[in-house]
């Protein structure tokens, strides 16, 4: 039987998301899926279907705060308000396409969320990225020539306009086939539906 394929779309500028990279490895080896991070764009997905980041709504900018402070608190893990937010992370996200390159995807990726969100290090930032990458077993001067390569930079694009085509609106979000899961909050219902406790 073929193992399912969790694709994870993400991009370190979401709390959410990093908040769903600390539970998604487990959840994909309980159920026995393979997990592919998938770096995209979260800007360009918001500009292409008109979404609105919860920073542009005072109400529910405020709620954030508090609902994230409770989610860190579930999960156990760190949880600090970053030096600048929202931030670019056009950089960190090539870089994550050269680290999937060099065998080393999932762990750059959780290191570069970690640095933003549990740490509160300026991820757009060369220092910090090769700090990242070092932490992720990978030369971080390489790993950052590789992010001004066109083939990076297309990939990344690609990503990206193939999550808006497949339904994307904001991240994190997850595709198992053609069924997509939006959010943090949706990790239960996506172990679920994969170990037939719902129907798709």
């Amino acid at each position: 039987m073929t193992e399912p394929v969790i694709e994870f779309f993400w991009d370190p500028v979401s709390p959410y998301t990093y908040l769903a990279s600390t539970r998604i490895e487990a959840l994909a080896l309980r159920v026995g899926a393979v997990l592919r991070w998938r770096p995209f764009l979260l800007g360009k997905v918001l500009e292409a279907t008109g979404n609105r980041p919860n920073i542009d709504v005072p109400a529910k900018g405020r709620h954030m705060l508090a609902d994230l402070a409770r989610w860190a608190q579930h999960y156990g893990v760190p949880l600090v308000a970053p030096p600048i937010f929202p931030i670019s992370t056009v950089t960190a996200l090539r870089a994550g396409l050269a680290a999937e390159q060099a065998g080393r995807g999932p762990a750059f990726a959780t290191a570069v969320m970690r640095a933003y969100w549990g740490e509160g290090r300026d991820i757009s930032q060369a220092q910090t990225l090769l700090a990242v990458a070092a932490a992720a077993g990978l030369d971080g001067a390489a790993l950052l020539a590789q992010t001004q390569e066109p083939a990076i930079k297309d990939a990344l694009r690609s990503n990206t306009d193939e999550a808006v085509r497949r339904g994307a609106f904001g991240a994190p979000t997850f595709f198992v086939g053609e069924q997509m899961f939006w959010g943090n909050d949706r990790l239960g219902i996506l172990e679920e539906c994969l170990a037939g406790d719902l129907s798709a």
